[in-house]
């Protein structure tokens, strides 16, 4: 009985632990892309700061320039304006994505470029690497926690 009864919990748990076998992290996978390219595409369109903020989350942590923004809020007063800047661009894709088990967390990172001209037309560029956690809401949709 005491053997029967390991072997049970044994496969319980082994079954629990598996991966996810109805394909929902391939799908969960992709959402997460899809979500990045209209993220990407949003703040080519509207703006950075629109952007940032529309996909934020409440509780969003945010390293700039050595600080941390905390907050959806202190995210909002860190933009001096809300408004698209055409001097301004920036653009990154992910080169790779994961989601949990679970699907309610999932982290991208990859290349991005920003740019800027000054008044004179010159261009400056930084290219540098990303890392974004992201969280799934209530409502299902999919929110940046960290940036």
């Amino acid at each position: 009985m005491k053997n029967t009864l390991s072997l049970i919990l044994l496969l319980l748990l082994l079954f629990s632990c598996g991966t996810n076998e109805n394909g929902s992290g391939e799908k969960w996978k992709n959402e997460i892309m899809e979500t990045e390219a209209q993220f990407a595409k949003m703040a080519a369109e509207e703006g950075i700061p629109k952007a940032f903020l529309h996909y934020a989350a409440e509780d969003v942590a945010l390293l700039r320039d050595e600080r941390l923004i905390l907050g959806k809020d202190a995210l909002r007063q860190s933009y001096p304006s809300l408004e698209k800047k055409d001097n301004v661009s920036l653009t990154w894709k992910p080169d790779f994505v994961d989601v949990s088990a679970s699907g309610d967390m999932a982290y991208t990172y990859g290349k991005y470029e920003y740019r800027v001209k000054d008044s004179l037309g010159n261009e400056n560029v930084s290219e540098g690497i990303f890392h974004t956690v992201w969280k799934r809401q209530p409502d299902g949709e999919w929110k940046f926690v960290w940036d």
